[in-house]
């Protein structure tokens, strides 16, 4: 007897590996997730803003100090 690799191709997903509904990180809109740790949607991803790495803006953007 021989060890042959098994013809199983079948894969499973670890259940935090699913698609899911999340909220985006950066424009706060509902997106379907590819994975657990994808958090960031496809329109934000596409903008330039994230293309050319400008930092997430936090708190209100009133122009004050905290």
């Amino acid at each position: 007897m021989t060890d042959t690799p098994s013809t199983d191709n079948t894969t499973f997903a670890a259940p935090d590996q699913v698609r899911k509904k999340r909220e985006c990180l950066r424009c706060k809109s509902e997106f379907s997730s590819e994975w657990a740790g994808e958090r960031i949607c496809g329109r934000c991803k596409g903008s330039s803003a994230w293309k050319n790495g400008s930092p997430l803006r936090s708190g209100p953007s009133n122009g004050r100090g905290r």
